[in-house]
C-alpha cells in the first residue's frame, strides 16, 4: 500500500482548479452504459422497467475514514463497495454512481486521481457494468465523499426489510468480523505515544498484512447474491453496514417479528461478539420461506419466530441490537 501514499504530493486542488481536477479525476471512472454520461447538467439512465432503485450515503474523514490508515484508494473502494452494497441489498444490480467530493484546497490532485481509482478497481471487481455517471466537487476542511447509487430490479420486486414471515429461515452472505477485527487492531497498533492515528505505527505494527485490516480498508460485498436471493423468494433483506446484532434489530422491528439465532455447533458461530457487534463487512441478511434452497453464497444462522419481546434472541435470551452508531462511537479524531 505504500506507492499509494505517494499521492499526498504534487500540485494541489486549490493550484490547478475545478476543471483541470474534474478532467483528471473523470478519466479514470469507469463509464458503464448511461444513455448519456457526465458532461450535460444530468446523466440520462435507462430504467428498462420502468423503476429503479436508488441510496445515497456519506464518508467523512474523522468519524468514517482516517487517511493515517487508509491510502486514498482503499477509500474509493469502500466509497463504492458500500453504495453497491445497498443496491443489492434490494435485490437489483447496479448500474449507476454518481459522487460529489468535498477537499481541502491543499488536497494534492494526486489523491483525488488515486480516490478515483480506488472506484474504478471497485466497480470492476464487485459490480462489472456499473459506471459513474456524474457528480460534483468542492472544497472542504474535511475531506468529504457523499455517493449516489441506482439499480436495476430487472422486473422482480424489491426485497425490502418488512417482509419476514414466521417460520422463515435467516440466512446471511458475506463475512462476518473481519473488519471491526481490522479496525479494533488499527484503534490498538495504529496509533503513536499520543494515541493518535499514525502511519507509522500501522506499518512498524505489520497491520498492513493482516487480511482483517484490509477488509476493513476494502470491504468485498457479496453484490451479486442480492438478485440471486431476490430471485430465489428472498422475503426480506437489508445490507450489513453497522453490524450483525443491530441491523437484524431494524429487520425485525420493520417485519415485527423476533429473529432467533441458531445454537447448533455445525452452524456459524454467532457467539463471538466481534461478528454479532461488529460493522462494515457489508454482507448480506436476508429471509426465506422454509425448504426453500438458499441462493449463491448464503448461509443459515437463525429462523424467524413471532413477535415476542425482543427483536433478536439467542438461546431464549435476547441479544442486545448494538452496532456502530457514528453519533456515539466516534471519538472526536481525524489522522
Amino acid at each position: 500500500m505504500d506507492a499509494t501514499y505517494d499521492a499526498w504530493a504534487g500540485p494541489t486542488v486549490g493550484e490547478l482548479g475545478e476543471l483541470v481536477v474534474l478532467d483528471r479525476i473523470v478519466r479514470r471512472l469507469p463509464d458503464g452504459a448511461p444513455l448519456l454520461g457526465p458532461g450535460d447538467d444530468c446523466a440520462v439512465v435507462a430504467a428498462p422497467d420502468g423503476r429503479f432503485v436508488v441510496t445515497t450515503d456519506m464518508m467523512v474523514h474523522g468519524p468514517d475514514f482516517r487517511w493515517a490508515w487508509s491510502a486514498p484508494e482503499d477509500v474509493g473502494w469502500k466509497a463504492a463497495a458500500t453504495n453497491l452494497s445497498d443496491v443489492a441489498a434490494m435485490g437489483a444490480v447496479p448500474t449507476g454512481l454518481v459522487i460529489a467530493l468535498a477537499a481541502p484546497q491543499d488536497t494534492p490532485v494526486a489523491v483525488l486521481e488515486s480516490f478515483a481509482d480506488g472506484v474504478r478497481l471497485a466497480v470492476e471487481a464487485l459490480a462489472p457494468g456499473c459506471g459513474v455517471v456524474g457528480g460534483d466537487l468542492s472544497t472542504s476542511s474535511a475531506f468529504t465523499v457523499s455517493v449516489t447509487a441506482f439499480g436495476d430490479l430487472e422486473g422482480r420486486a424489491p426485497v425490502v426489510r418488512s417482509g419476514a414471515r414466521p417460520g422463515d429461515v435467516l440466512a446471511v452472505s458475506g463475512e462476518l468480523g473481519p473488519a471491526a477485527r481490522g479496525l479494533t487492531r488499527l484503534f490498538r497498533e495504529g496509533v503513536d505515544t499520543d494515541g493518535e492515528p499514525s502511519r507509522a505505527a500501522v506499518v512498524a505494527s505489520g497491520a498492513d498484512a493482516d487480511p482483517d485490516v484490509a477488509r476493513q480498508r476494502r470491504p468485498v460485498p457479496p453484490i451479486a447474491d442480492g438478485p440471486l436471493a431476490a430471485s430465489g423468494g428472498a422475503t426480506a433483506m437489508l445490507d450489513l453496514s453497522d453490524g450483525l446484532a443491530i441491523d437484524a434489530g431494524r429487520l425485525a422491528r420493520a417485519s415485527r417479528v423476533t429473529l432467533a439465532l441458531d445454537e447448533s455447533p455445525d452452524r456459524e458461530s454467532v457467539l463471538d461478539e466481534v461478528a454479532l457487534h461488529g460493522g462494515e463487512d457489508h454482507g448480506l441478511l436476508a429471509t426465506f420461506p422454509p425448504g426453500v434452497p438458499l441462493p449463491g453464497g448464503f448461509r443459515r444462522i437463525g429462523v424467524v419466530l413471532d413477535r415476542g419481546d425482543a427483536d433478536l434472541v439467542r438461546g431464549g435470551a435476547p441479544v442486545p441490537t448494538a452496532g456502530w452508531d457514528p453519533y456515539a462511537d466516534w471519538d472526536g479524531a481525524a489522522g
